[in-house]
């Protein structure tokens, strides 16, 4: 442990910072409650693991300064970004004690880095700190990663999800968990089992085409009466001319077609009037709970794209469906979406939620959407938020 040849070593996140002084102190209990508590993530060959799904190995390997075989396990912090035949599998140190093989005597937390340590292997200590481990914050920043530009706030936009899972919002890859967990999420949430399905995810999640076009319908009525007028409209005007409108639309096809419209009409109106009292009902809770300020509305709900294509960016790169360029790229192109419809991080967080809960929630107001208030008012808060640290004007280029 120590400074590197540039001057003193910059600990990239809280944990790496606890896990530095505890050494120096040569506090071991306390280095082992810090580890403890937080992710590990193993090394292994991506070969090996694409050619035995689901299968977890050791890689134990020797180390000049110790006598015997070492584990290697990496912290959160101080991974590489995802590049070449190396991956990263997650666990924590309750299950490595469990399964800690016997031939192996020392464990190597972040080996070859400034703040590596090696510590003899005692599994049933590790136990007894895995039992008592206190969670981690769930906002969780690199030190050492984005903090204030485009890149910041293209990350940023993926927050609410990135912190409700309880990782770092400003990480480049790896922000779920490893690469086998990483994959197996995209096949079971996206159906993406390769490039190609990642590709088109993002591609239509970053021009805004994954979300009911019905939802962004209803809001771009609403707002351009916002502007025509200076005021929201009431229910009944708003129903009035979102009905207005999908009948000059249709008479629109009729004309340029000479035939009657391939769709049922009917349906949409009933479609739209329902979905405008749905959000009515969801922005009513929002002030009440905080979401939204007393006079605001959701603007558009384009945000859950967003803020989705933020996080997929970072998905794909660590499952090596894309590479560095590609996910920074994408970042980029999220955080400027973004930028171009909403004024600040709460007008985007608004239509973020909303999005989300159309979506999930069904105006039960359960999970879905407690967990969005909770990560909110985290967000809101805490000093260390891309949302009071990130400015939302950025200048591009």
């Amino acid at each position: 442990m120590g400074a590197t040849s540039e001057g003193p070593w910059q600990p990239p996140t809280v944990v790496e910072a606890g896990l530095y002084t505890a050494g120096m102190n040569g506090d071991w209990p306390a280095f082992f409650d810090v580890l403890a508590g937080t992710d590990l993530f193993f090394p292994m060959s991506r070969e090996v693991v694409d050619a035995v799904p689901g299968g977890f190995r050791f890689a134990p390997f020797r180390d000049p300064q110790v006598e015997g075989l070492c584990v290697a396990v990496f912290t959160r912090g101080m991974l590489p970004p995802p590049s070449g035949g190396q991956v990263f599998e997650r666990g924590n140190l309750g299950p490595l004690a469990k399964a800690w093989p016997r031939t192996v005597h020392w464990l190597a937390v972040n080996p070859g880095t400034p703040v590596e340590t090696f510590v003899p292997a005692e599994p049933r200590q590790w136990k007894r700190h895995a039992k008592r481990a206190k969670p981690e914050a769930r906002l969780k920043t690199l030190w050492t990663g984005p903090r204030d530009d485009a890149m910041a706030h293209g990350m940023a936009c993926g927050a609410l999800l990135l912190v409700n899972n309880g990782t770092l919002w400003n990480q480049l890859g790896w922000q779920s968990g490893g690469y086998s967990e990483t994959r197996e999420l995209l096949k079971t949430w996206w159906g993406i089992t390769g490039r190609e399905g990642w590709l088109e995810a993002q591609e239509g999640l970053l021009r805004g085409e994954l979300s009911p076009p019905a939802w962004e319908f209803c809001l771009r009525v609403r707002h351009v009466l916002i502007e025509e007028f200076g005021t929201a409209p009431g229910a009944v005007q708003w129903r009035e001319t979102a009905e207005r409108v999908l009948l000059a639309r249709t008479a629109e096809v009729v004309d340029k077609t000479g035939r009657p419209p391939q769709f049922d009409l009917d349906a949409d109106i009933t479609l739209a009037q329902d979905l405008i009292g749905r959000i009515l009902r969801y922005e009513a809770r929002f002030r009440a709970d905080g979401l939204l300020a007393a006079d605001a509305s959701v603007r558009s709900v384009l945000a859950w794209d967003y803020g989705r294509a933020s996080f997929m960016a970072r998905d794909g790169l660590g499952a090596r469906y894309c590479d560095t360029h590609e996910a920074e790229t994408a970042l980029l192109r999220a955080g400027a979406a973004a930028r171009r419809i909403y004024r600040s991080w709460p007008d985007f967080a608004a239509g973020y939620i909303l999005g989300r809960c159309l979506h999930f929630d069904d105006e039960t107001f359960g999970d879905w959407y407690r967990e969005m208030l909770e990560v909110h008012r985290i967000l809101s808060t805490e000093p260390e938020s891309p949302w009071l640290t990130v400015p939302w004007e950025i200048k591009e280029g």
